[in-house]
C-alpha cells in the first residue's frame, strides 16, 4: 500500500447507487491516471525538462466524472486544469505531452501551449486564455445540436473567478432564453489565481446566480467522486428532457499554486490542512479498499500499467525534433482553404436599392443553405433596425431567425460553436459600432481558431456602418481598421448593389469569418439593375470602376462615389480603384493602377491614423517607388470622434477635403 495512504483516515461517504464493481474500479483508473501524470509532470518541471504546468492536483473528481458520464460525441469545454478531461476521453499520453512540448505532432503544431487546443476527433474544445468566451462556444454547440434534434448535451467549465466575466452573465442568459442543454460547471477551488472569493462574488454561492436566468442551480461536493458522478447524471438527462441548461457549482480546491511558479503563500495553512484531507483521490481509494473492490495487488497492476504509459508518452515527446518553421506552412494555416468557383450573374435583372440586394443575397442563402442560421438583435419579426429581415420568419421561421438579447460577445461565440457543429451563421451587429462588446470572441477565437488547431469559422458578421445620416459618435464609426490588422479574418466592404449581393453570398460560401461591411448611407440612396438570380464576387478581388491615366485613387465603400462624383465635377481623369475587400487586399490591382498613373491617393471614411491607407501607402512606397511622379497622398476623416450636427459631421468627413487633396497632388 502507497505510505500516503497508509496512513490517511477517509473523511467522505460514498453511495455507489447502481454502479458495478466493474465500473467503480473504471472510476479508480479514470482518477488516477491524471494524478499519477501531474506528479510525474512536476518532477519534470523541477528538472527543467519542461517549461510550465497548470496543476489540478486536489480538484481531479470533478474532471474525471465528466467524461464518464457523457457520451463520446457530447462536446466538453474544458478549462487548464481539467487534465482528467483528456485522460478520459482516451487521448494518447504521448500525444498529449507533445502539444504541452510544442511539438509538431501536438493538436496545435506547436502554436498553441498546455491545453488551449481543441479536437473534433475527441469532441473536446479548449479554452483561450481569456476565460469567458468557451462558455458561448458552449451555447452554439448546444443549440447546433438542438436544432439537429440530436438529445445531446454540452458541458462546459468555468472556475469561481471567470464567474466575475461578463460572458459567464451573456452565455447563461442566452442559453436560459433559448431553452439550450448545456452543463455549466463552475469549480470554485476559492481562488481566481491569488484573488479570494470574497473578493470576486457577494453572493453566498455562485449557484444562487442562476436563480437570476431562471435556470435550474446546484451546489455539489467537487471533490466527492461518486457524488459528482450521480449529480452529472442527473443533469444530463435533465438538460435534454427539459431543454433547459443547469448551473453547478462544485465546491473544491487546488493543492498547488495557479501555475508552479506563483507558489502558495497566500493561501492559508489551514486550507491545504482541511483539503488535504478531502484529497479526492486517496479518499476513494481508500472507500475501495474498505469495500474490498480494490487490494494492494490490483492497484499496483494499475499504477506499472499507467507508468509504462507515461514513460512511452514521454519517450515519444523527448525524441520528437524540434520544430523547423516553415513559413509558407505558417502563413497558409491562417485561412481555412477555399477554393471557391465565380457564379456570373445571369438571367433577370430587377432594380435593386442597396439594402435590397442584402436581403435578396440572404434569402438566396437560406434557401441554398439549410444549415444557415441568421442572429441578431430585432432580425425576427421586427426585420431587423434597418429592416433587411422584414418577412424572414414568415419564410424560414424563428429558429433560423433568430432575435438574440442584448448579449454581442456570447452571440458571436455561439457561432464559433455552431460552426463546430457544422453550421453556417450570419450574425448581424445592429451598428458596427455594438461590435465593440464582442470584439474577443471576434479577434481571439474566429480569427485564430483555424490556425491554432484548424477548426474552421464559418460565419459572416453583418457590420451596417459609416457616417453620413447624423447619428453621431456611436452610430456613425469606420472601425474596418480594427480587424484589418487580425490575421484569420476576412474583411468585406461593397459599395454597390450588385458587388454587395455577390459578394454577400460569397461571404456565405466561404468557411472562414467575414467581417461584411454594409455603408448605412447606400443602403437606400443608390439603386442598378442586378440579376434577380444567385451569383457571386470573388472576394480578394479589387474592381476598376473608372478608367483614367492622370491619377489613381484607391477607396471602398462611400469613397467610391466620393470619388466619381468629385472627378466628374472637376473634369479629372482617374482611374478609381475599389478595392471591395480589405483583407485580403489585391496588391495586383493596387500595383496595375500605380504603374498606370504614377500618382496615387488612397480616400477612405475611417479617420487617418491607423486606418487603411497607411498599409496601402506603405506598401505602394516600399515596392512601386520606380513608378512613382509623385508621393501618396493620403484623403481621411479626421482624428476625431464622429460628431452629430450635420455642420460639423461633414467637416469631420474625408470628401471635404478631397478635392483640395486631389488638385495638390495633380499639381505636383
Amino acid at each position: 500500500m502507497d505510505a500516503d495512504v497508509q496512513h490517511f483516515s477517509r473523511v467522505m461517504q460514498y453511495d455507489r447507487k447502481n454502479l458495478s464493481n466493474e465500473q467503480l474500479l473504471d472510476l479508480y483508473k479514470r482518477i488516477l491516471k491524471p494524478r499519477m501524470i501531474e506528479e510525474k509532470m512536476l518532477n519534470l518541471l523541477r528538472q527543467g525538462k519542461v517549461s510550465k504546468w497548470f496543476s489540478g492536483i486536489g480538484q481531479e473528481a470533478i474532471a474525471c466524472a465528466v467524461p464518464y458520464v457523457l457520451e463520446a460525441d457530447e462536446y466538453i469545454l474544458p478549462m487548464h486544469r481539467n487534465l482528467g478531461v483528456f485522460i478520459g476521453r482516451g487521448i494518447p499520453f504521448g500525444k498529449l505531452f507533445n502539444q504541452w512540448q510544442g511539438k509538431k505532432s501536438g493538436f496545435s503544431k506547436g502554436r498553441e501551449r498546455s491545453f488551449h487546443f481543441g479536437t473534433n476527433e475527441y469532441h473536446i474544445v479548449g479554452m483561450i486564455s481569456h476565460l469567458g468566451p468557451q462558455l458561448a462556444v458552449a451555447d452554439g454547440i448546444a443549440l447546433a445540436a438542438k436544432l439537429k434534434k440530436e438529445n445531446k448535451v454540452t458541458v462546459v467549465f468555468s472556475g469561481e473567478g471567470g464567474t466575475s466575466e461578463g460572458d459567464f452573465h451573456e452565455s447563461l442568459n442566452v442559453a436560459a432564453v433559448w431553452g439550450l442543454p448545456v452543463i455549466f460547471i463552475v469549480e470554485n477551488n476559492g481562488y481566481g489565481l491569488s484573488t479570494p472569493t470574497n473578493e470576486q462574488f457577494k453572493c453566498e454561492k455562485i449557484a444562487d446566480k442562476g436563480i437570476g436566468y431562471g435556470m435550474k442551480s446546484l451546489t455539489v461536493d467537487g471533490n466527492n467522486y461518486l457524488e459528482m458522478v450521480h449529480v452529472l447524471n442527473e443533469c444530463r438527462h435533465y438538460c435534454i428532457t427539459e431543454n433547459k441548461p443547469v448551473l453547478l457549482e462544485c465546491m473544491t480546491f487546488r493543492m498547488r499554486g495557479h501555475e508552479e511558479a506563483s507558489g502558495v503563500k497566500y493561501v492559508p495553512k489551514e486550507l491545504f490542512d482541511m483539503w488535504g484531507k478531502k484529497d479526492p483521490v486517496v479518499n476513494y481509494e481508500m472507500y475501495l479498499r474498505e469495500s474490498g473492490i480494490l487490494n494492494d495487488e490490483l492497484n499496483n497492476l494499475f499504477r506499472e500499467e499507467i507508468k509504462h504509459e507515461i514513460e512511452i508518452g514521454l519517450e515519444i515527446g523527448f525524441n520528437e525534433p524540434d520544430i523547423t518553421p516553415d513559413t509558407n506552412e505558417e502563413i497558409h494555416d491562417v485561412y481555412a482553404p477555399f477554393a471557391q468557383q465565380q457564379i456570373v450573374a445571369t438571367g433577370n435583372t430587377s432594380s435593386k436599392k442597396f439594402i435590397n440586394a442584402i436581403s435578396d443575397a440572404l434569402t438566396l442563402a437560406m434557401e441554398k443553405y439549410p444549415e444557415l442560421v441568421i442572429m441578431g438583435q430585432d432580425i425576427a419579426e421586427y426585420g431587423g433596425a434597418f429592416k433587411v429581415t422584414e418577412g424572414f420568419v414568415d419564410k424560414f421561421g424563428k429558429e433560423r431567425i433568430r432575435n438574440t438579447p442584448i448579449c454581442e460577445s456570447a452571440i458571436l461565440g455561439a457561432g464559433c460553436g455552431m460552426s463546430i457543429k457544422k453550421m453556417k451563421t450570419v450574425i448581424e451587429m445592429q451598428f458596427a459600432d455594438f461590435v465593440t462588446s464582442g470584439f474577443n470572441p471576434i479577434v481571439n477565437n474566429m480569427a485564430k481558431m483555424y490556425y491554432r488547431w484548424g477548426q474552421n469559422i464559418d460565419s459572416v458578421v453583418r457590420m451596417p456602418t459609416g457616417a453620413g445620416v447624423g447619428a453621431g459618435p456611436f452610430h456613425s464609426q469606420s472601425n474596418e481598421a480594427w480587424f484589418f490588422h487580425t490575421p484569420g479574418l476576412k474583411v468585406v466592404y461593397p459599395s454597390n448593389a450588385h458587388d454587395a449581393k455577390g459578394l454577400l453570398l460569397s461571404a456565405i460560401e466561404d468557411p472562414n469569418p467575414v467581417m461584411f461591411f454594409e455603408h448605412k448611407g447606400l443602403y437606400r440612396s443608390i439603386t442598378e439593375d442586378i440579376a434577380d438570380n444567385y451569383y457571386t464576387e470573388p472576394i480578394g478581388k479589387a474592381k476598376l470602376v473608372a478608367s483614367g491615366n492622370e491619377v489613381s485613387i484607391i477607396t471602398y465603400g462611400m469613397g467610391v462615389h466620393w470619388a466619381k462624383k468629385v472627378c466628374a465635377e472637376n473634369n479629372i481623369d482617374a482611374a478609381i480603384l475599389d478595392l471591395r475587400t480589405l483583407l485580403p487586399l489585391d496588391y495586383e490591382a493596387i500595383a496595375a493602377t500605380v504603374k498606370n498613373t504614377g500618382k496615387v491617393l488612397v480616400l477612405h471614411e475611417d479617420t487617418l491614423i491607423g486606418g487603411i491607407g497607411g498599409e496601402i501607402a506603405a506598401y505602394i512606397s516600399e515596392n512601386l517607388f520606380q513608378y512613382l511622379d509623385a508621393p501618396v497622398k493620403r484623403c481621411a476623416s479626421l482624428d476625431t470622434p464622429i460628431p452629430f450636427s450635420v455642420e460639423l459631421e461633414q467637416n469631420f468627413l474625408a470628401n471635404s477635403r478631397l478635392k483640395e487633396k486631389l488638385m495638390e497632388l495633380m499639381a505636383y
